[in-house]
């Protein structure tokens, strides 16, 4: 005999509206995050973070290496305080992200992505070297 078991489950209503609230404070936080960025170097829409190592008087150190662009992908004219204010501000609004990695952040669309080289489609080139021979 099939007999039907009740199955708790929000309504949609109640989804929609928390998925629309999501949606806004996502973008209230990416609007801030433009203001504060245009604000410590005016014009910055991309930010680029590049960990570096390094060899001074053979200990090993690691700097971060920031990229600020406007939004043609220009450099922006920004000193060495800009640029560790602007790494300070993502790292901050983006504590879990692994900062070990190159990556990039939009502030028009709030992306922060990985921003790794890669091969241009075009060329054929596969990730794995044995598929070059």
């Amino acid at each position: 005999m099939n007999t039907s078991k009740p199955i708790h489950r929000a309504p949609r209503a109640a989804l929609a509206v928390l998925g629309a609230h999501r949606a806004r404070r996502r973008l209230t936080r990416t609007e801030v995050i433009a203001r504060q960025l245009d604000a410590i170097a005016p014009g910055t829409v991309h930010v680029r973070t590049v960990p570096v190592r390094t060899d001074r008087d053979g200990e090993q150190r690691v700097a971060t290496w920031v990229v600020l662009d406007d939004v043609l992908g220009l450099p922006v004219k920004a000193d060495r305080a800009a640029h560790l204010a602007a790494r300070g501000l993502l790292t901050r609004m983006f504590p879990g992200a692994d900062w070990s990695r190159a990556l990039a952040y939009d502030a028009r669309t709030g992306d922060l992505r990985l921003d790794e080289p890669a091969a241009p489609a075009a060329l054929g080139l596969d990730s794995a070297p044995e598929s070059r021979r």
